[in-house]
């Protein structure tokens, strides 16, 4: 069906990019235009929800751009898990941005919404664009809008990470031109057809393997996949709220989006299995995901234990992709929805005790339950579903897997991987939540795993590139220089006049208890509406719509058992 919602949805933000710059000496209008357009776009992307589940496909054609193909953009089921998670995150992390920003005083504030208005413009672009072609020129959007918010700070770290976001990014994206040509060399088309390209079953094996390798690894940068993730921890240097971006909603699920989309609609699964190319993405996921997760045991900055973390889970949706089975899908593509409702809950909660206790590294925070009682909960709820723990969202999608997973030849190893993942998420997130609750500052048993020196805790690398001790990654010494108080640096670094730099004050913790003293709700709010989505899905998951789409997108696969 023709129409113009799949536009609008897309445009909304982009033409509010203009009137938020116009206002950056208004701020409190300039953040209401903010949260008009967010709710606006949710709106209009939301009211596609019934008809798509019904089979009704809305699409908008600007016309030819390439020879053969259009600059188009569809909303099925699959762009729509993607654009509605995006859009409905957009207004929790709006709201939540507002807070953080002005509890830090940042300079900057009407360069950043702008940037994050352009962000989600390119990341629904992404989601419903309905060729490879159309999808390509999205997701380099998306690499372009996101590269100010990385260098927000504006520091020699921030700058570094930048160039080293673009590197990686811009790197996958000539991988994904180059995959998307040889795929219509093949096929005749890129457009996405459920079951994929008729053309790539009769095409040549070697060329046809070639094109989902350069695809598969184009995309696997903002996926994260080893060894292409070292980008991931480095950006870490951004605000917090920009980290809750490329960690859970639009820049690495756009990576995930797009093997998504290669798997299930470029390919399909019935030729994935003929070429043999589902077993190694499935055997890279599993690697990534225990990987990731070891290192994060090494973590004492608690940004850089999540940024592993979101390596290692990213991971668990390409799994699912690469198993090709039915509930293995449906438990990688659920995870896209459960993923971000608690990896954002996460993100959040280490920006309130950013702001509000200036603390950073997990090893300051014993007793800092009493400080954010409500932070801390939220964060043991998702930090609980993280690690598979039933009631929760991320219990859903890995039962799916792992019952996928045992349902294949060969399959116990992956499942004994997702396993061995979860007990791992367990090690380095309990650790955090006990201490904070059943620990004090001065009664405070530092952890062995993080504590000795094979744990890495002597030389932590705090900051996403710079070595405390040894001077910067480059092999030059900071000593002396001290950023500006209004370019503070996300990741510990603090200007000498302040007057806490992290880790209990003087006479330990306030208590400030549970009726929400402990932040302003700018921020609460937002920590406890995504733990509670995080919830929501895993108590009542086939009530949750993102099931129903989910498995309206299984369902229309030729061939695949559900």
């Amino acid at each position: 069906m023709t129409e113009l919602r799949p536009i609008l949805a897309i445009l909304v933000s982009a033409v509010a990019i203009p009137a938020i710059l116009s206002l950056k000496g208004r701020p409190n209008v300039r953040e209401g235009v903010t949260l008009a357009v967010a709710f606006a776009k949710f709106g209009i992307i939301a009211s596609m929800v019934p008809g798509v589940l019904s089979g009704t496909r809305y699409g908008f054609s600007f016309g030819e751009f390439a020879t053969g193909i259009e600059l188009a953009f569809t909303v099925d089921p699959l762009g729509l898990l993607f654009g509605l998670l995006a859009s409905l995150l957009w207004i929790v992390t709006s709201f939540y941005s507002i807070g953080y920003m002005r509890g830090l005083d940042e300079h900057a504030q009407t360069r950043y919404f702008a940037s994050f208005a352009a962000s989600l413009a390119s990341a629904v672009g992404v989601a419903f664009a309905s060729n490879l072609l159309t999808l390509f020129v999205c997701y380099e959007l998306l690499t372009v809008s996101t590269y100010p918010l990385v260098t927000h700070d504006e520091t020699d770290e921030a700058r570094a990470a930048g160039r080293k976001y673009l590197a990686y990014t811009f790197g996958g994206g000539v991988a994904v031109l180059g995959g998307t040509v040889l795929v219509f060399v093949l096929a005749g088309t890129t457009a996405f057809t459920p079951g994929g390209l008729e053309g790539l079953t009769t095409a040549d094996p070697t060329l046809a393997r070639a094109a989902f390798v350069l695809l598969a690894a184009g995309f696997g940068v903002k996926a994260a996949l080893m060894p292409m993730h070292s980008w991931l921890p480095d950006a870490m240097v951004a605000p917090t709220p920009v980290s809750g971006l490329l960690h859970a909603v639009a820049v690495v699920k756009s990576g995930v989006f797009g093997i998504a989309r290669v798997v299930l609609d470029v390919y399909g699964t019935g030729t994935m299995e003929q070429l043999g190319v589902g077993l190694p993405l499935a055997a890279i996921a599993a690697f990534t995901l225990l990987t990731a997760s070891i290192i994060a045991l090494r973590q004492d900055n608690l940004k850089r234990r999540l940024a592993y973390s979101t390596i290692s889970q990213l991971s668990y949706i390409v799994l699912g992709l690469g198993l090709l089975h039915g509930q293995a899908l449906t438990g990688g593509l659920l995870h896209i929805p459960a993923h971000a409702f608690m990896k954002l809950t996460l993100f959040f909660c280490a920006g309130a005790i950013h702001v509000e206790t200036h603390t950073d590294d997990i090893s300051d925070m014993a007793g800092i339950g009493k400080r954010m009682p409500l932070t801390m909960a939220a964060f043991a709820v998702a930090a609980a579903g993280m690690a598979g723990i039933p009631l929760v969202a991320g219990f859903v999608s890995k039962w799916y897997l792992v019952i996928g997973a045992l349902s294949l030849d060969g399959g116990l190893i992956f499942a004994a991987a997702l396993l061995v993942s979860g007990v791992l998420n367990i090690a380095y997130f309990w650790p955090i939540v006990y201490q904070a609750y059943f620990e004090s500052p001065e009664d405070h048993d530092e952890k062995p795993l993080i504590g000795g020196p094979l744990g890495g805790r002597d030389k932590v690398r705090a900051d996403g590139g710079e070595d405390h001790e040894s001077g910067a990654a480059d092999g030059h010494s900071d000593e002396g220089e001290v950023p500006k108080p209004e370019h503070v640096d996300h990741l510990g670094k603090h200007d000498e006049e302040h007057e806490h730099h992290g880790g209990p004050p003087a006479g330990g913790w306030d208590d400030r208890g549970w009726r929400g003293g402990e932040s302003t709700w700018f921020m609460l709010g937002p920590i406890l509406t995504a733990a509670t989505l995080s919830l929501l899905l895993g108590t009542v998951p086939h009530t949750a719509v993102f099931l129903q789409i989910v498995d309206a997108i299984v369902e229309n696969l030729p061939g695949v058992v559900v």
